[in-house]
């Protein structure tokens, strides 16, 4: 009988501990559904409100200690460069695309024949030849029978801008969020410390300090050394008149974020404008680009120190990661938690 009530009793506590654990597990998924759609913002104010502290705390020693006025100053110029930066760029796109749109058409375009020997070339020859042949003697049929790749191509631009419009006014009111976070610096900090060592014991101040360390620089010598290097290449593609500067110039952040450089876009702009404009022009705007294609290498040993907070791999794979499933925004938010997950898990391995 002992035996039976200790059973029933075992059956009991399991199904009960079973509700309830089911319980707050779908009040956390709940939670998490609702809060969804504002975690990249918050998390982006977050990593914004600590790039900031030290502006923020130099700003607030010059004001007499006024938090909210500092805090409400240095949100108001991040904001104003947001705006500058984005109608500059939405303002070169869009004459750009209306440029494009005004002189393609198809019976201006004259396309010379393929050349004789090309149809020979294995494997890829014969189709390469032949749509380039129908590209010299009848543009229109090629591009109807590319018609449904086009269209395509199209709606994934839409879309990108699309995107690129929505992660504008992420930044935006992130910035607000981080000026929140700013104002409210000393109650946050405590809040972190505590949750720090409700994780990880009594070293929670120190992962706590080094998430903070890791990133600052990261935004720092990683993301501030590709916006730079993209703000000087974008003066620079305006200044010499280049077509769609604001697209070269987001490109090249793209590039210098992901640690590739602005090389890729800097280099061949340079060679065009060597065919398309003055020769004084040209040269000028390439000695400019050169410039700013080798300035990471004066500013990252200033900003980081010798060496990086992360392995360039980790600051690749995170921002790749972070654009392939977060769309613009999350090509730098990607970048900045792969890397504090990274040095916590060194850190994690150590503490082991």
């Amino acid at each position: 009988m002992t035996k039976t009530n200790d059973t029933t009793l075992f059956t009991n506590n399991a199904i009960e501990a079973s509700i309830r654990i089911g319980l707050i597990a779908l009040l956390v998924v709940w939670c998490f559904t609702i809060l969804e759609p504002f975690i990249m913002v918050v998390l982006w104010g977050l990593i914004v409100a600590i790039a900031l502290y030290p502006a923020y705390s130099w700003l607030e020693r010059r004001l007499g200690n006024r938090k909210n006025l500092a805090a409400t100053l240095l949100t108001t110029v991040t904001i104003l460069c947001i705006l500058l930066t984005g109608g500059f760029i939405v303002d070169s796109l869009a004459g750009g695309v209306a440029d494009a749109r005004d002189s393609f058409k198809p019976e201006m375009l004259v396309v010379p024949p393929p050349p004789p020997g090309l149809a020979e070339v294995p494997i890829v020859g014969h189709s390469v030849s032949r749509m380039w042949n129908l590209a010299s003697t009848n543009l229109e049929a090629l591009l109807e029978e590319f018609a449904p790749q086009l269209q395509t191509i199209g709606v994934w631009l839409l879309e990108a801008a699309s995107g690129a419009g929505i992660a504008f006014l992420i930044f935006i009111v992130s910035t607000i969020i981080a000026g929140v976070f700013l104002a409210k610096s000393d109650s946050g900090a405590s809040a972190a410390r505590e949750i720090g060592r409700r994780v990880v014991g009594a070293r929670g101040d120190e992962f706590v300090a080094d998430a903070e360390s890791t990133i600052r620089n990261v935004t720092r010598g990683i993301l501030g050394v590709a916006a730079i290097q993209a703000l000087l290449a974008g003066i620079g593609f305006v200044v010499a008149g280049v077509p769609g500067a604001g697209l070269w110039a987001f490109l090249c952040l793209i590039l210098a974020v992901i640690q590739i450089g602005i090389g890729p876009i800097a280099i061949p702009v340079a060679i065009y404008m060597f065919y398309a404009a003055d020769t004084v022009t040209a040269t000028l705007l390439a000695i400019w680009l050169g410039f700013a294609l080798v300035i990471d290498n004066v500013l990252k040993p200033i900003l980081l120190g010798r060496k990086a907070p992360v392995p360039m791999m980790v600051i690749f794979l995170g921002s790749i990661g972070g654009f392939l499933s977060s769309g613009i925004i999350g090509l730098f938010i990607g970048a900045v938690v792969l890397s504090l997950g990274y040095k916590l898990f060194l850190a994690w391995l150590r503490e082991t």
